[in-house]
């Protein structure tokens, strides 16, 4: 490691301590709220994302991502992985624990850990797995209080933890729910929660798949709503194989930044920046927060523009002073591992492969 490098980390280091222990004083004398909250930089960690390949969360990543000089991370955890279809109202205590660790994880480090239900009863955003669902949790009852019964099991097991350490997040992205519905369910669940633990922030993606806030609860106190940092989808789901045939066959070599499709769209930093203000200013004028709880670029577009795309979203996000969560640490939108053919990649002391590009564009947003 020469000098520059060193100073580097060091400075980061510093900075991680500075943040991490601006949240534990917050939580420990006036807890962090929606009308206080902290900017939030982190990471999703995808330990519980998917039940067929679950592992318990890792001490180490809670470690590296506070030597780097971040605070947050997201856990988008799927039901599947601690109940069933069969039975909704039981929860494998085991699996639970391990979330457990995950909050202490977080307390020992400095780190806010922000729990979110990717997949609840009733709910999914991808239709592409083996379990069907057989009902809504907007439309339907039974879904709708076994998603209640589940998230006030986790406000009795974090109850008394300060919000500066942990944070709910309802539910991933709902997608075409109407305003009215997605308030029903908004109410119900986070009137559960409070009845257990009264001061928990809360977290709600926006509609439209995290892209618009919800109007409607503007009244309710400590609620942070979540955008998305995706668009256009050209460039960060090119490729992407879940993501419709358009998507998953588009020729990389076709897409820049800014971007003019042959159709006639243009997308730029002024575009990206007037959505975000049309979309978003509205709710932030009640007083109350957003930040972006998913953002990245799958590993297909290359590697110079997805970094100059990011570039101008953390340009935009510094200047409404959000805070982000990038999708995902390991894996194919994140800066570990994430098998791009065009990055020449460092080692890290555990064997993973880095993208120091894009964590240098990290450490400046």
């Amino acid at each position: 490691m020469n000098r520059r490098d060193f100073i580097r980390i060091a400075g980061a280091g510093a900075a991680a301590f500075a943040a991490g222990n601006a949240l534990m004083a917050a939580g420990k004398k006036a807890d962090i709220n929606s009308k206080n909250l902290p900017k939030l930089r982190g990471f999703n960690l995808l330990n519980k994302f998917d039940h067929r390949n679950q592992t318990p969360f890792d001490e180490r990543d809670f470690e590296m991502i506070k030597s780097w000089g971040f605070n947050c991370v997201r856990l988008p955890l799927s039901y599947w992985c601690w109940s069933s279809e069969a039975d909704w109202f039981s929860m494998d205590e085991k699996i639970l624990k391990e979330i457990d660790a995950a909050v202490e994880f977080g307390k020992q480090y400095g780190i806010h850990v922000n729990i979110n239900f990717h997949r609840a009863p009733g709910y999914r955003v991808n239709e592409d797995w083996e379990i069907k669902l057989t009902s809504n949790l907007f439309e339907d009852e039974a879904p709708l209080e076994a998603c209640a019964f589940q998230w006030k099991k986790f406000a009795e097991r974090y109850k008394g933890i300060p919000n500066g350490n942990v944070s709910f997040n309802l539910v991933n992205e709902p997608g075409d729910v109407s305003p009215e519905k997605y308030e029903k369910f908004a109410r119900r669940v986070i009137s559960e929660i409070r009845s257990v633990d009264p001061n928990r922030m809360v977290f709600l993606d926006g509609l439209k798949w995290g892209n618009l806030p919800l109007e409607n609860i503007a009244d309710m106190d400590n609620i942070v709503q979540c955008s998305r940092g995706y668009g256009p989808m050209l460039i960060s789901h090119c490729g992407a194989t879940w993501a419709g045939d358009f998507l998953r066959d588009f020729p990389p070599e076709k897409l820049s930044w800014p971007l003019k499709t042959d159709w006639g769209e243009e997308y730029s930093k002024e575009s990206l920046r007037q959505d975000y203000a049309k979309n978003w200013n509205a709710w932030e004028k009640t007083g109350n927060a957003a930040m972006v709880g998913e953002m990245g670029c799958y590993n297909k577009t290359p590697h110079k523009i997805a970094l100059a795309w990011l570039g101008d979203l953390f340009d935009i996000y510094k200047e409404r002073n959000w805070g982000w969560c990038l999708w995902n640490l390991h894996g194919a939108f994140g800066i570990l591992n994430s098998g791009r053919q065009d990055v020449k990649y460092e080692k890290t002391k555990d064997g993973a492969l880095l993208d120091r590009k894009m964590l240098e564009l990290l450490l400046k947003s």
